[in-house]
């Protein structure tokens, strides 16, 4: 009777390892992965770099663990939520395995986040987070951080004091109305500064849109001696800024290639940087490591943390864009 329990608890034994080891094998085995990347709009080169990070990790990643891993990228022109909420349905019925978005509109985007994860698709959200739905992580900025620097660097260079304003971009996007609400708050431990009547200026986040904006608003309100931008749409095309270097100072976020050449005529003062590139980069592993090892990051909430850019780090930055720029060459 004795060997005969310890003969079925061996049996049982086996057949639990073997289970184990077959669902285990079921994620190993798998010889090709597809990733749908969604940004915001493809007029936008933050997203434009997140797409180039995407494209290197999944070689990287792919050689890594012996997978071929396909970026399906499909972004909006222009910002259109609805539309990212109709790629993000259709990705989760075309065999994705796993799906990266930046949210233009959040309560437009979580049913359709929703829906993916129940077909059983990964996701994960970077720069604009949906935090209300089931993604398992989101990855990029904290933006109630950034709209403070942004405030605590101006309010530098300003010296504490004067009449400012601010681009902000699309209004229904919830991480750009972190920063602007972070920027109002941190404005009120400067008395000596105040924000233009009116002076939070929303625009279509396309680069001709936001100088247009920009040099509107100055002309009707001299008075306007610094502007923050949320996001540095003006600064992405040649020759936006229409007054002379330093006579209205600029903090703007980001820090991408056109816009260290503001820093460096001195009409921007300072940059405050994202990893855009990382995006899409950190994106992938973070779905490739859910996908094929069930790996959960050990924060939901992953913040890459805004770089300080001025004339005197701008070189070394921009070693930044070259690097990642080489890695994307080389993978593509």
């Amino acid at each position: 009777m004795k060997r005969m329990l310890i003969l079925v608890f061996c049996l049982v034994l086996i057949n639990t390892v073997l289970v184990f080891a077959q669902s285990n094998g079921a994620k190993s085995d798998m010889k090709s992965i597809k990733i749908g990347l969604i940004g915001k709009s493809t007029l936008n080169p933050v997203f434009i770099a997140a797409h180039s990070g995407a494209r290197v990790a999944a070689k990287e990643f792919g050689a890594k663990y012996g997978v071929e891993v396909t970026i399906d990228w499909e972004t909006p022109e222009t910002e259109d939520p609805k539309e990212q909420a109709r790629t993000v349905e259709k990705f989760s019925r075309s065999g994705m395995a796993g799906i990266a978005i930046a949210c233009s509109d959040a309560n437009i985007l979580t049913p359709s986040i929703n829906k993916a994860v129940d077909n059983g698709v990964q996701v994960v959200c970077f720069d604009s987070d949906a935090p209300k739905s089931r993604r398992f992580a989101y990855y990029g900025t904290d933006d109630f951080e950034l709209g403070r620097m942004l405030m605590t660097e101006l309010a530098q260079v300003m010296n504490e004091k004067g009449v400012i304003a601010i681009i902000g971009g699309n209004k229904n996007a919830p991480n750009l109305q972190r920063r602007i609400q972070s920027v109002k708050a941190e404005l009120k431990k400067f008395p000596s500064m105040k924000l233009l009547q009116n002076g939070i200026f929303y625009h279509d986040e396309t680069p001709e849109k936001a100088a247009e904006v920009v040099a509107r608003a100055q002309k009707k309100n001299p008075q306007i001696e610094g502007w923050i931008f949320i996001g540095g749409w003006p600064l992405w095309t040649q020759n936006a800024i229409k007054w002379q270097p330093g006579e209205v100072k600029i903090v703007a976020c980001d820090a991408l290639p056109a816009e260290l050449e503001y820093v460096k005529s001195g009409h921007a003062q300072v940059l405050v940087a994202q990893g855009c590139f990382l995006w899409g980069y950190k994106s992938v592993e973070l779905l490739l490591d859910k996908i094929l090892k069930n790996q959960l990051p050990a924060q939901k909430f992953i913040v890459d943390a805004p770089t300080r850019v001025t004339e005197e780090n701008l070189e070394k930055w921009s070693l930044n864009w070259k690097k990642w720029l080489i890695k994307e060459a080389v993978n593509r």
